[in-house]
């Protein structure tokens, strides 16, 4: 499994919310999705995370090239300051630590 971490700085005023909840509902018809979570800076409200949990990277490299994705991102740009960041992370397994 993998973590996707998509960080964006939003324009003051404006609301990325709804283009928030429109990426999940389409997210969550990919295969190897198995859920996300968006986060607010408690300092910076202007930065925010979307964390999603993949099956494995394949799963994200389909929905990351998908046109529907590509779409939303051309809706969302206009709210953000900056490009959007990606970074990709392995789960690590931790059963063992005591």
């Amino acid at each position: 499994m993998i973590k996707v971490i998509v960080g964006y700085r939003v324009k003051t005023g404006a609301d990325i919310k709804p283009l928030l909840l429109k990426l999940r509902m389409n997210i969550m018809q990919y295969p190897g999705f198995v859920g996300a979570e968006n986060l607010t800076h408690r300092r910076d409200s202007s930065i925010t995370l979307t964390i999603s949990t993949w099956e494995g990277v394949e799963n994200w490299v389909a929905w990351e090239q998908s046109k529907v994705r590509a779409e939303l991102l051309k809706e969302i740009e206009p709210l953000v300051e900056d490009q959007t960041r990606v970074e990709l992370y392995d789960l690590m397994p931790t059963a063992r630590w005591v």
